[in-house]
C-alpha cells in the first residue's frame, strides 16, 4: 500500500471537437510532468468539449484515445483519467476512463446526463458505480453533473478519494466550489474535482476553479482562475486514517438501496 498519491490536475482549454489536437497537446504536458506523480487527471470530454454533437467525435475502446491513453501510460508510467466520448453497443457514453501503466483499463459511465444541455436525448447514462483500486487507493470517479446529486456519491465503500472531470460553466461556479467542499465533508474523503477553461464552440466560458478539499472540506490546492495550468496534489493516508478514527461520521450513515 502507498501512503501518498501525487495526482496532476490539468486545467486546460480545449480544442473543440478536435480529438487530434487535444491529443498532441496534452502529450507535452503529461511527458513533462515529474516522475513522482502517480495519476494525471484531465477534464470532461477531454478529447471534444462537452459536445451534443456524438457521432462527429465518438471512438471505441480501440481506437485512437484509449491507444493514446496505454502507450503514454506505459510510457510515462503514469495512470491517465478522463472523459471521452464512445461508442459501443449502438449507444454514445460520456466515459470516465483510467488507463494504468499496467494496461489495465477501468471505466464509468456518467450517470446524471445533463438535460439543461440535452445529454440524455444522446448519450446513455450509467447505472454502476465504480470503485478504482490503484496503489492502496480506492478511487470513486464520477462527471460533472453526478456532482449534483449526493445520494449517488455516497461513501458506502470507504473510498479514499472522490474525483470530479468536468466542462462546468463559469455563471454556476459558485455551486461547483461548494458541493465539492460538501462532497468532502459528507463522504469524509479527499474530493478532487478538474475542470477546464477557455470558451468552447457554442460560446460557453469556463474558468476552472480545479480544485482539492480534504477529509474536513479544507481547500489544499491555490489554482489560478482562468489560467490554463497543472497543479500536482499529495494525499495522505494517515490524514484519512486520523480522522476517519476519530469522528466516526461514516459509521452513522443512512443505509439505501437505489431502486434505478
Amino acid at each position: 500500500m502507498q501512503q501518498t498519491l501525487n495526482i496532476a490536475l490539468v486545467q486546460a482549454d480545449l480544442f473543440w471537437e478536435d480529438p487530434e489536437k487535444n491529443r498532441l497537446h496534452f502529450t507535452k504536458i503529461i511527458d513533462d510532468l515529474d516522475s513522482t506523480v502517480d495519476v494525471v487527471v484531465l477534464p470532461e470530454m477531454f478529447t471534444s468539449g462537452f459536445t451534443m454533437q456524438a457521432k462527429a467525435v465518438a471512438e471505441t475502446m480501440q481506437g485512437n484515445t484509449v491507444s493514446w491513453m496505454l502507450a503514454l501510460a506505459s510510457k510515462t508510467n503514469i495512470a491517465i483519467a478522463g472523459s471521452v466520448v464512445i461508442f459501443e453497443n449502438n449507444n454514445y457514453y460520456n466515459r470516465f476512463l483510467f488507463v494504468e501503466p499496467s494496461g489495465k483499463t477501468t471505466y464509468y459511465n456518467k450517470r446524471h446526463t445533463f438535460t439543461l444541455a440535452g445529454e440524455h436525448n444522446v448519450y446513455t447514462a450509467g447505472k454502476t458505480k465504480v470503485i478504482i483500486a490503484y496503489k492502496g487507493w480506492k478511487i470513486c470517479p464520477l462527471i460533472c453533473y453526478d456532482l449534483r446529486f449526493p445520494v449517488w456519491a455516497r461513501n458506502v465503500e470507504y473510498y479514499d478519494v472522490l474525483l470530479y472531470v468536468a466542462n462546468w460553466p463559469v455563471n454556476r461556479i459558485d455551486a461547483w466550489d461548494s458541493l465539492l467542499k460538501a462532497r468532502a465533508i459528507e463522504n469524509m474523503s479527499y474530493c478532487i474535482g478538474v475542470n477546464r477553461v477557455g470558451v468552447d464552440g457554442l460560446g460557453m466560458a469556463y474558468c476552472g476553479s480545479s480544485s482539492a478539499y480534504d477529509v474536513l472540506g479544507k481547500k489544499i490546492t491555490e489554482i489560478p482562475l482562468n489560467k490554463a495550468i497543472h497543479h500536482v496534489v499529495t494525499l495522505h493516508k494517515t490524514h484519512i486514517e486520523k480522522y476517519r478514527r476519530t469522528l466516526r461520521f461514516l459509521e452513522d450513515k443512512d443505509a439505501f438501496n437505489l431502486l434505478k
